[in-house]
């Protein structure tokens, strides 16, 4: 359980951070790029949510949650020293990649193919989840670039990867179902 009694410690105001195993590193270090964009990603779900469906600003909840578990994950450095953790370490598992599959699948079936490529827009909730995907997009790159250079969980990887897929096709279920999408037209301005 998480208390917060005082949200300003001041410990971090010489430019380093704590991590959840309790290491100390620059708030630029690779680790805190990639789950605070995360987190960044978790405030653009946020805005998608004002002008989501009670079903669709459910799923983006769990989503949401997903992503707090998410930062937890990339907050802990060598995942070898997890069996030693004092308390249980919360990793991304492969269950929820594959439901943000099965979710994917779900929406994708009531759509028609595409012909085009989509630009961002359309409806107020699809021109969000376009935000988001973009912003998931740059998180996937900075886990994938924490990944190369020190332990990350290759599923907090996919999960990312899958999220941005599923921002993708929600943000054509938020543009009636595909009907509403605004699609690119190649050299239509020249």
């Amino acid at each position: 359980m998480v208390v917060l009694n005082k949200i300003y410690t001041r410990t971090g105001d010489g430019g380093d951070t704590a991590l959840s195993d309790g290491s100390r590193v620059a708030k630029h270090d690779p680790r805190v790029e990639a789950y605070g964009t995360v987190d960044e990603l978790n405030a653009t779900l946020g805005l998608c949510r004002l002008h989501a469906t009670d079903e669709m600003a459910q799923r983006l909840s769990v989503i949401q949650n997903d992503l707090f578990d998410l930062g937890a994950d990339l907050s802990r450095p060598d995942m070898a020293a997890d069996a030693d953790a004092p308390y249980p370490v919360l990793r991304i598992v492969q269950a929820q990649v594959d439901r943000l599959e099965t979710e994917i699948d779900t929406m994708n079936a009531a759509l028609s193919p595409l012909r085009s490529f989509v630009l961002p827009g359309g409806s107020a909730l699809s021109a969000h989840l376009h935000l988001s995907r973009t912003v998931c997009r740059r998180a996937e790159r900075r886990a994938t670039e924490l990944s190369a250079q020190a332990d990350a969980n290759p599923a907090a990887v996919r999960y990312l990867n899958r999220l941005s897929d599923w921002l993708f096709v929600a943000s054509r279920v938020a543009n009636d179902q595909g009907a509403g999408d605004v699609l690119w037209v190649p050299g239509a301005s020249r």
